[in-house]
């Protein structure tokens, strides 16, 4: 079992902890892109930043996308690659890549924005999907959202024990969250067991909590127009995201769902 990262080195586990048999993410992109975009493309060009297994562009692809993803790990995206053929992976930094395409709609699902811990690597991040994405072209991102633990401690209290079996074999992971405040990041420690596992796999991971104004800021001055800034529904949002949903703007839930457009009037 390879272990640095026991989820993201190990995409079929990922998978199997993570499911989505619904595709309910890709499905969710299509629809919200098929409500704003500004032109109908036979086959949308589409940029998946921190794409992971590949599960969502690989969709998107069979609904008509001309695909790309783009990720740092080496065992997602030789994964991805295997399992959706019509689709070009690219290793890159979401702060720094460099593509020589432009696309319709850039996608960052999943809190992938948020590894993005300081101002200087949120800026990089929209001036690369500024230069990449057409005129007119859509950038949608889902995350955490910051404003959610302002006065909301659910999500910080205690541990979280969760147990997935794979392979016949069970793997606990018990969780802890946290807010480093001077660093505006949610801090995660992860630990995990399993059978004949000498010691505890113990991971760290962190994002950076972004409230709505704060975002909608660093949209606008990065050359795009906000179109739309909600809760729900979403891809993991309760209830989930369903066609033709009424877009729910109170902006308290944990979840934040953002669509712009890049403005022509910017360099």
């Amino acid at each position: 079992m390879s272990g640095d990262n026991l989820l993201t080195d190990n995409p079929e586990l990922y998978e199997h902890q993570f499911p989505d048999p619904g595709r309910i993410a890709a499905r969710f992109v299509d629809d919200v892109v098929r409500r704003f975009a500004d032109r109908t493309d036979a086959a949308p060009r589409l940029l998946d930043v921190g794409c992971g297994t590949g599960r969502d562009a690989g969709h998107l692809a069979t609904l008509g996308y001309t695909a790309t993803g783009l990720d740092t790990s080496v065992p997602m995206l030789t994964y991805a690659q295997r399992r959706h053929p019509s689709v070009r992976f690219v290793r890159a930094d979401m702060r720094t890549f460099e593509l020589a395409d432009h696309f319709d709609v850039i996608t960052c699902l999943d809190s992938a924005l948020l590894y993005c811990h300081t101002n200087a690597d949120l800026t990089g991040f929209l001036q690369r999907c500024h230069r990449h994405l057409r005129p007119g072209g859509l950038l949608l991102a889902e995350l955490r959202n910051g404003a959610f633990f302002l006065g909301n401690t659910e999500l910080l209290d205690g541990v979280r024990t969760r147990t997935v079996t794979w392979r016949d074999i069970s793997y606990t992971s018990r969780t802890r969250l946290w807010i480093d405040h001077s660093a505006q990041l949610l801090r995660r420690e992860r630990a995990w067991t399993w059978p004949d596992c000498p010691q505890p796999l113990v991971q760290t991971s962190a994002w950076r909590l972004l409230f709505p104004a704060e975002l909608r800021h660093l949209l606008e001055t990065a050359g795009f127009e906000v179109l739309a800034l909600f809760d729900a529904p979403g891809p993991r949002t309760d209830p989930p995201w369903h066609p033709a949903a009424a877009l729910s703007s109170a902006l308290s839930g944990d979840r934040l769902h953002l669509l712009a457009r890049r403005r022509s009037d910017a360099a």
